[in-house]
C-alpha cells in the first residue's frame, strides 16, 4: 500500500484519523462513475482502499477520466501511457491534478501526488474526484456519463441586468433593513450622563 516503513506513536494516530475519513460507499460510487465515464474497457478494481489506490496509482485511469470530459482535440493530457517507473506514474498523476484544477476543481479540494501514490490520504483522493464529478454534472455539456444524482450540482452565478429606469426607481425605495422613523421621537429619554430617576 505504501513505500514508507511502519508508522508509530503520534504519526500513527494521525494516520489512523486520516484513514477513518475514507468512505467505502463513496469508493463504490466513484468506481461506478469512472467505469461509466470510460467504458467497459476499464477493469474494475478490487474492493477496498488498497484496491482503489492500486487502480489509480499509475495515473492512467485518472488521465483518461479527465480527458473524457473534453473534446477529442482539446484533451488536456496528450500522452497517456502505462509505466512501472515511479517517477513516470507520479508525473501522470501530477498532469491529472493540473488538468483538474484547470477544469474548475478548487485548489483546496485537490490532493497531493503522495496522497495517492503512497496512499497517505485516500480520502483526499475521493474528495478531488467528488469535486470533479460535481463540476462535470454542473457543466452539463454532454461529456458527463453516468447517473447525475451521484454528484451535487455546484451553485452557479445568477447574473441580472437592470434597465436605467429600474435603477432609478430603486433609488427611491427605503430598504426594510433601514426601518422607519415614523412615530419615533426622543421624548422621555434622559440626557447622557444623567442618572435614572426612580419615583417611589
Amino acid at each position: 500500500m505504501s513505500n514508507s516503513g511502519p508508522v508509530y506513536g503520534f504519526s500513527r494516530a494521525v494516520q489512523s484519523k486520516i484513514e477513518k475519513k475514507y468512505e467505502p460507499e463513496l469508493e463504490e460510487r466513484l468506481v461506478e462513475w469512472i467505469i461509466a465515464q470510460l467504458g467497459a474497457d476499464v477493469c474494475r478494481p478490487e474492493a477496498g482502499r488498497t484496491g482503489f489506490q492500486v487502480w489509480l496509482k499509475d495515473g492512467t485511469v485518472l488521465s483518461q477520466l479527465i480527458n473524457s470530459l473534453h473534446l477529442a482535440d482539446k484533451k488536456p493530457i496528450k500522452k497517456v501511457q502505462t509505466s512501472d517507473k515511479a517517477f513516470k506514474q507520479m508525473e501522470q498523476i501530477s498532469q491529472f491534478l493540473i488538468a483538474a484544477e484547470k477544469y474548475g476543481v478548487n485548489k483546496m479540494d485537490i490532493f497531493q501526488t503522495v496522497d495517492l501514490w503512497e496512499a497517505k490520504d485516500m480520502a483526499a483522493v475521493q474528495r478531488t474526484l467528488m469535486a470533479l464529478g460535481s463540476i462535470a454534472v454542473t457543466k452539463n455539456d454532454g461529456f458527463y456519463h453516468g447517473d447525475p444524482n451521484w454528484f451535487h450540482k455546484k451553485a452557479q452565478e445568477n447574473k441580472r441586468e437592470f434597465t436605467e429606469q429600474q435603477m432609478r426607481q430603486g433609488q427611491n425605495i427605503i430598504g426594510l433593513q433601514m426601518g422607519s422613523n415614523q412615530g419615533a421621537s426622543q421624548s422621555g429619554m434622559a440626557g447622557y450622563g444623567l442618572g435614572r430617576q426612580i419615583i417611589g
